[in-house]
């Protein structure tokens, strides 16, 4: 087994997902209460099913110095809406498949073989794209 250490994780994403109208709404909300709350970049509204996705979704990227307090934020809020949350380590399949977290239903990825085995992390900088006015 080979040991993996933290600092290989450039940064990370969570995929928040949404499957009809109502977890629409309930996913703007949240987008709205990440934004004021956390220094992140918000990715595009993807309203069709994408990539190893099973589900309409948006992407949250952070930073790694951000996980210990945005992830249990998104633990408490969520509602009922399905996220995952994979590091960016340059190993796009295992990050998403093996490396990953689920909170909520644990949604089946489909197409993984869309996945590289492995990318250049140089894109995986985050350059956030909210000003927070609000405390987590």
């Amino acid at each position: 087994m080979t040991v993996l250490t933290v600092d290989q994780i450039v940064s990370y994403h969570a995929h928040i997902y949404f499957k009809d109208a109502a977890q629409r709404d309930t996913a703007a909300l949240l987008r709205d209460q990440i934004a004021a709350r956390f220094r992140v970049q918000l990715g595009r509204w993807r309203e069709e099913t994408v990539g190893p996705h099973e589900r309409p979704m948006y992407q949250v990227a952070f930073a790694t110095d951000l996980f210990a307090e945005f992830v249990p934020w998104l633990m408490l809020n969520r509602d009922d809406l399905a996220v995952l949350v994979h590091p960016n380590t340059g190993a796009p399949r295992r990050d998403h498949l093996v490396h990953a977290l689920w909170l909520g239903e644990m949604l089946p990825i489909v197409r993984p073989e869309q996945l590289p085995d492995t990318a250049d992390t140089a894109g995986d900088a985050v350059i956030p794209n909210t000003n927070p006015t609000l405390q987590p």
